[in-house]
């Protein structure tokens, strides 16, 4: 496989046309190599318009969301939660590592949290190989309260949530961004929370998408009638 070509053909084929025009995000997913974060067993699939289990088997790992979300998801959300190089950042669900790369490469400091202690000592080893040394990958879960102290200026959710936990909303400074993919199959919502004010938020539904569930979080109660 001619790696160059094939990720040229992703980032043109895939994520332009999907209304990433940030020459900056662009820019990145040229230089973040993300076939360096894929697993070996996966590797042809590095640069498809899909999402890639990251452990076996594989029907497991999709239904606990662990997996690389499709690349031209990641890039969107990036692109609108549009990182400063002064953010710090929250990432729930590192997976592998390469949204948290791509993070990193955008930011001052990410701390990433990963329920699955094998899939975090990958994330490590990853972003050791790819260079990235700024963010913090720690086994915790991310849908309790403690799981990371402190206030952000960015909060992404590598995955999708029922609803957003107000606690993770408690989480952003005032100004602070939080992206996650919001709803129930087949309707699902790239979902931006900026924090306005000090008990203010304004939330928006930006593009209509599908994720794995990220695992731990609370889902929507059932009716039956």
């Amino acid at each position: 496989m001619n790696t160059e070509l094939a990720r040229h053909h992703m980032i043109e084929q895939q994520i332009r046309p999907w209304d990433v025009l940030d020459t900056r995000v662009l820019a990145l997913l040229s230089v973040v190599k993300r076939e360096q974060f894929v697993p070996a067993a996966q590797k042809a699939l590095a640069f498809v318009d899909m999402e890639i289990p990251l452990r076996a088997p594989s029907h497991e790992a999709m239904a606990q969301g662990q997996c690389m979300l499709a690349p031209r998801v990641e890039a969107r959300m990036l692109q609108d939660l549009a990182v400063q190089a002064q953010d710090r950042v929250l990432e729930i669900g590192t997976g592998s590592g390469y949204m948290a790369a791509l993070l990193g490469a955008s930011a001052q400091r990410v701390v990433s949290l990963e329920d699955n202690a094998d899939l975090a000592a990958t994330a490590r080893r990853n972003l050791s190989v790819a260079g990235v040394h700024n963010v913090d990958v720690r086994v915790a879960n991310g849908a309790e309260a403690s799981a990371a102290d402190g206030v952000f200026d960015v909060i992404v959710l590598s995955g999708s949530v029922a609803e957003v936990p107000e606690f993770l909303r408690d989480k952003l400074q005032v100004g602070g961004r939080l992206m996650a993919i919001v709803g129930d199959e087949p309707v699902m919502r790239a979902t931006l929370v900026t924090r306005t004010g000090p008990a203010a938020f304004t939330t928006r539904e930006l593009w209509d998408t599908v994720a794995p569930r990220l695992h731990h979080f609370t889902e929507t109660e059932q009716f039956s009638f």
